[in-house]
């Protein structure tokens, strides 16, 4: 992501043909996060996607557990112009940009996916979700991409060199408490992706070893939970 929060691009990756295999790579582990929301029934609930790239996520999650309205955003204009066109009949908006300005105590679920390792300033961004949701509202932001995780250093040289955006060094640690300052009630888990990895060669766990231990044990999942001011 820019620097500037206000900056937009055109798309994430430099070969934009990328986007579409990155929805298609991601719908697996879509499905499964959304099979671990605690919140069962979104039918009369309004939905937040930040970083939604080209909307997969989104559709994916009403297509399974229908909710009342949703709203994508994402700083690559490109992709928010083909998430609008793929939407279909789905009670969904999409918005170009970073910011939650209008949006103060809308959403009831908020979820990123592989979003937050890239927002230069993140404690706007906690404090940004934070005026968005509802009292009571929950927050899942899920990363594989943090210090914490053994291949750090190549995919920072990867993230550089394939794609149009700057990554920021943090670890596991240092999101819970930026998000517990604030205002949000922290806890997380493991993904444990337990379905079958594909192995790909030129992707970004080219030693398939890595890659089954990455979607098992080094991508995060956090639940914020906004407590009341």
């Amino acid at each position: 992501m820019p620097q500037d929060a206000n900056q937009t691009i055109r798309t994430w990756y430099i070969d934009p043909d990328a986007e579409d295999r990155m929805a298609d790579g991601h719908a697996p582990i879509w499905r499964h996060l959304i099979d671990l929301v605690v919140e069962r029934d979104l039918s009369e609930k309004t939905v937040l996607d930040f970083g939604c790239n080209q909307g997969g996520l989104l559709r994916h999650l009403h297509a399974i557990r229908p909710f009342r309205k949703g709203l994508g955003v994402d700083i690559a204009e490109d992709s928010i112009a083909r998430a609008d066109a793929l939407k279909g009949n789905q009670p969904l908006q999409y918005q170009v940009g970073a910011k939650l300005e209008g949006w103060d105590d809308e959403f009831d679920l908020a979820i990123s996916h592989e979003v937050i390792y890239l927002i230069p300033d993140i404690d706007a961004h906690a404090s940004d979700i934070w005026r968005a949701l509802k009292p009571g509202g929950v927050y899942y932001a899920v990363t594989g991409c943090h210090t914490d995780n053994p291949l750090w250093p190549k995919w920072r040289e990867l993230v550089a060199r394939r794609t149009n955006t700057v990554v920021q060094d943090r670890s596991i640690t240092d999101y819970a408490r930026c998000f517990s300052k604030a205002g949000f009630e922290v806890s997380g888990r493991k993904l444990e992706y337990d379905g079958f990895i594909p192995f790909v060669e030129d992707g970004w766990t080219p030693d398939f070893a890595d890659a089954l231990e990455y979607y098992t044990r080094t991508k995060i999942v956090f639940r914020l939970v906004k407590r009341a001011a």
